[in-house]
């Protein structure tokens, strides 16, 4: 059985995904919710009912081929802190970490599948994969479904489809969403319109932890909100258009940014690396702001590209259960700051000052040799 000390050793698979075709699509997520036939539903169930469920569908998810040498656990098994490291991978939910005896969590070595054990729902698979890749986490996340579906006996309903605790999951109990970088769109004041418009078609836009938390780092969650009445594929692909049509915004407005104002965007980014490559104190919100620009200069050539997974990881690796376990103890938010401005100036030792010229090459583009801004 895997350590939680060797699974949280290395980044996840999905994290580094680095620059891509869309480079403002970080993660695609799918999430499953499935039940138990002729058991009572998780918040609804006695102590005694939460352990032998847990008794039927641990064993039966450990014995999956993907969750070979996969880290599980008992959620009481578990410190705040580690289960809080977990939330902040986006293995487990923050509803799924309050929650104690009776509920567990089996994580693929990889982190590419997590399975929350007595959730809201006896089972909330998900699987995980870098950029725009919903069909492709969908079609790993199904074959899993329907290998554990040959073990257990789920509730479901010809007519309605898979019965879930919370009537939004009814039918295909599916959750698709993917988690995007829009700084641009935020910069240029164009980000309200933008998200209004998702939300118009039905879609739900969320911070960094999901529903109720707020947009840290300029990253979003769009998601699909209801799953009855439509097959998997219908929802996904719809989804897959619309992240794609904001992905396709927010590189427009890079490129109307640097060819508009390129100064302010050289500014904010070199700020920022000064900032970060100096600070020796800094709280998660700044940090998350700076590291969201750093990340921007790597998407539009400021820095090499791999210094967008450096950013990546590093957005991870500055919160607070991570820098606890970082550190071995307990820490106050003063200490939290100055650890994190620590680790943060040793990562970007190696990473030079952001390289400017591109800029320099849109003032020249628009203000040919001898020529005069106020003519142009």
């Amino acid at each position: 059985m895997m350590r939680f000390s060797t699974l949280i050793r290395h980044p996840a698979e999905w994290m580094a995904g680095g620059a891509s075709e869309q480079s403002a699509v970080i993660t695609s997520r799918i999430r499953l919710a499935r039940n138990l036939r002729g058991h009572s539903f998780p918040g609804w169930a006695k102590k005694g009912e939460r352990a032998e469920a847990l008794e039927i569908l641990r064993p039966a998810v450990e014995g999956l081929p993907a969750m070979k040498d996969a880290f599980s656990r008992e959620l009481g098994e578990l410190s705040s802190v580690q289960k809080q490291v977990l939330v902040e991978r986006h293995l487990i939910s923050r509803e799924h970490a309050a929650r104690g005896d009776g509920s567990g969590a089996v994580i693929e070595r990889r982190q590419s599948f997590s399975i929350m054990l007595n959730e809201e729902d006896h089972l909330r698979m998900q699987s995980i994969r870098s950029g725009l890749k919903l069909t492709e986490a969908y079609k790993a996340l199904s074959e899993l479904d329907s290998m554990l579906e040959q073990k257990v006996d789920y509730a479901f309903d010809p007519t309605l489809g898979y019965l879930t605790t919370c009537p939004t999951n009814l039918g295909t109990g599916l959750r698709a969403s993917a988690m995007l970088h829009l700084p641009a769109l935020v910069l240029s004041d164009q980000i309200g319109p933008v998200l209004q418009a998702v939300n118009k078609i039905g879609l739900a836009v969320r911070g960094l932890y999901g529903e109720g938390t707020e947009s840290l780092g300029n990253l979003y969650q769009i998601s699909n909100q209801s799953t009855l009445g439509e097959s998997e594929e219908t929802i996904i692909n719809r989804l897959e258009r619309v992240i794609s049509q904001v992905a396709t915004h927010e590189e427009n407005a890079r490129a109307k940014l640097m060819e508009d104002d390129p100064d302010m965007v050289a500014d904010k980014i070199g700020r920022a690396y000064g900032v970060l490559r100096h600070a020796h104190i800094i709280d998660s919100k700044e940090a998350l702001n700076h590291l969201s620009l750093l990340r921007l200069g790597g998407n539009i050539g400021f820095f090499p590209a791999e210094s967008v997974n450096l950013c990546d990881t590093l957005l991870m690796d500055i919160q607070q259960a991570h820098l606890q376990l970082h550190a071995g103890a307990k820490l106050s938010p003063e200490a939290r700051d100055s650890i994190r401005a620590e680790i943060v100036r040793s990562r970007l030792q190696s990473l030079d000052s952001p390289d400017i010229r591109i800029s320099k090459n849109n003032d020249t583009d628009r203000f040919p040799e001898g020529g005069n801004p106020e003519d142009a």
